[in-house]
């Protein structure tokens, strides 16, 4: 062996072999020429010397290292009882290396079998069991269940060093114990993980690359169906988590509510605090839920598991108007009392989850209640221990507030919309809005519900009637009709381009988009480099692949829907360009009224409504 090499394993056993019992590794000499005897005490002592000292003194197991030819091909090590066996395949490299570095590129193979050998040693031993415990099985991915005993699969699948990780917890921690001692990027990588390592098992000594990002990378879903962007977000903006529950409705899948967690995120210059509250444009919602990239939900697809759960990253605005304005739901926002730290890791933990999750959802089992309880007990520390598991959101949030970890809920209305701690349901504005119609005009209508039932062109017929301070109104009422509309056309145009019939290119068109836009909102399905967090390399390449076809897919998008209209039903579709033509009319009286008199200082109701308008074509109306 070379002097250097023996210099640096004299200095090694100084370290590794106090007086006392410690941790200890012999090499099984028969078959072995000098040399790679040599070789192989040498790798010993290394890789006992990149181990934590709190390790390598608190256990006094006696093992043996021997290099064997008997392993199946796709295996490098195997521990049985104390002994090691590693590859003989892996002693050639250690002969061949160079003396440059203490750990070259022929010498990683080898340390990385004897580490993923040694930890499973260390984990049977007495004092091992690591990867037995609740907390580490948590962070490796195999996720507690409200309903069953012990836990399920781990989904943990995308974006992983290697795959081998998830055939068990044992196997979990071996392979994560090797990045942890052999990987300088680890910390920023799987930042609860390497935590959880450093407090179990003593500090790595391997020194990190570079600083870890401030931010954390998340894909974000665009204004446009199909794209995404990739948002830098700095937990140190992040002011309160709030719970945010939408109100159950009629339908099967909403009956009990759906369950997010809203980021109050401060505008750029704020400090953190209340005022944060009001920068509402800066918001972002974590939502996990069933992306359905075939066919409208069924509920014996949803109870068996055929949907892939997903967490989204929606902007607040997106929620609000997705949730008041077209399925007509109030959502309520909860603050969560956690600390800067806990916010902290409730956000590596999502970053986490948002790269590597793969999950399946269950309506009951597995729905959006269970994903977000699942995501603070593992995310944050402390509410390990607190009883918050639920399989409903209004029952999570029940015992967020038994627990003390949620705010008690607003006395007073009005207080909770003006303060942003509510956004209620826009069906209730509606009504106040046709009521100035139906005060000015003898509509043929009852109530809102009955005046969108009726065909375009009967509320056309009324339009050309109204004067000023009604056509805003009947704007806003058009407007609710599209959207309406909107969704019967959504449920109509899946089912008949997955029917199998020959309907052109619509369907190439629509498979491509819904596949690219499964893949933006499983970023982990992206081609980049890497396993868990994307570092600062690794997130320019994935920004480029987002944009990449991003004018494409829009100009798709616009194609398939002239297309979709061309499929659905006669009637549906001239209800739909009825509705459509409506919009145009309004539109333009309204320009032409306002144009002209933009000069006259009197202000009227209808300039009221006009506010209103502009905030609702902004697809944001400030609570």
């Amino acid at each position: 062996m070379p002097p250097v090499r023996w210099l640096a394993l004299l200095l090694a056993l100084s370290v590794t072999a106090p007086l006392h019992a410690a941790l200890h590794i012999d090499v099984a000499v028969d078959g072995l020429t000098p040399a790679e005897q040599s070789a192989s005490e040498q790798l010993v002592a290394e890789v006992l010397n990149q181990l934590p000292a709190t390790l390598r003194d608190q256990h006094d197991l006696q093992l043996r290292l021997r290099w064997r030819d008997d392993l199946p091909a796709h295996v490098q090590g195997r521990a049985r009882g104390n002994e090691l066996g590693l590859d003989r395949g892996l002693l050639p490299p250690l002969l061949a290396a160079s003396d440059a570095t203490p750990i070259d590129a022929d010498w990683r193979a080898a340390h990385a079998a004897l580490i993923h050998e040694l930890a499973h040693a260390l984990d049977r031993s007495p004092r091992g069991r690591w990867s037995r415990q609740a907390r580490f099985l948590d962070l490796a991915g195999w996720q507690q269940r409200p309903l069953w005993p012990g836990r399920g699969r781990n989904h943990f699948a995308l974006r992983s060093p290697d795959r081998y990780e998830l055939h068990s917890p044992a196997e979990f921690f071996a392979v994560n114990l090797e990045h942890y001692l052999l990987d300088g990027d680890y910390r920023c990588r799987r930042p609860a993980l390497h935590a959880w390592f450093a407090q179990q098992l003593g500090q790595a000594s391997v020194p990190s690359r570079a600083a870890c990002n401030a931010t954390l990378p998340f894909m974000q879903a665009g204004e446009q169906d199909g794209l995404a962007d990739l948002l830098e977000l700095d937990p140190a903006r992040i002011y309160e988590v709030d719970f945010l529950l939408a109100e159950g409705n009629a339908q099967l899948m909403s009956r009990w509510g759906h369950s997010m967690l809203r980021l109050v995120i401060c505008a750029p210059g704020r400090a953190p605090g209340p005022a944060c509250r009001m920068d509402l444009q800066h918001h972002l919602v974590l939502s996990f839920r069933a992306f359905v990239g075939d066919v409208q939900i069924s509920s014996w697809r949803g109870l068996t598991g055929s949907y892939p759960s997903r967490l989204f990253v929606l902007p607040l605005n997106r929620v609000v108007e997705e949730y008041t304005r077209v399925e007509l739901r109030g959502l309520s926002s909860t603050p969560l009392a956690l600390s800067p730290r806990e916010i902290e890791q409730l956000l590596e933990q999502a970053a986490q989850l948002h790269w590597s999750y793969d999950g399946r959802y269950f309506f009951v089992s597995n729905n959006c209640a269970v994903e977000t309880w699942k995501l603070l007990h593992e995310g944050v520390p402390r509410l390990d221990a607190a009883a918050l598991s639920s399989i409903t959101p209004t029952g999570l949030l029940q015992r967020l507030r038994e627990q003390a970890i949620a705010s008690p809920a607003p006395e007073d209305r009005q207080q909770a919309i003006a303060k942003g701690y509510y956004f209620e349901s826009a069906a209730r504005h509606y009504t106040l809005v046709f009521d100035v119609a139906r005060k000015a005009l003898p509509l043929p209508a009852a109530d809102v519900e009955a005046w969108l039932q009726l065909p375009a062109a009967q509320r056309r017929h009324w339009m050309e009637q109204a004067d000023h301070e009604v056509l805003a109104a009947m704007l806003l009422l058009e407007q609710a009709a599209w959207r309406r509309q909107e969704l019967l056309a959504r449920d109509v145009l899946k089912r008949q381009l997955l029917s199998g019939k020959d309907l052109g290119n619509a369907l190439e068109q629509f498979n491509g988009l819904m596949a690219r836009a499964g893949v933006l909102l499983a970023p982990g399905n992206l081609a980049a480099p890497g396993y868990g967090i994307p570092t600062a390399p690794e997130r320019v390449t994935l920004q480029s692949e987002a944009e990449e076809g991003a004018a494409e897919a829009e100009v798709q998008w616009q194609a398939l829907r002239q297309q979709a209209l061309a499929l659905l039903p006669g009637g549906q579709r001239l209800q739909m360009e009825g509705i459509q033509a409506n919009l145009d009319y309004l539109r333009q009286r309204l320009r032409s009224r306002y144009g002209a008199d933009s000069a006259t200082p009197a202000r009227s109701a209808a300039d009221d409504l006009e506010n209103v308008i502009e905030d609702e074509e902004n697809g944001f109306r400030s609570h």
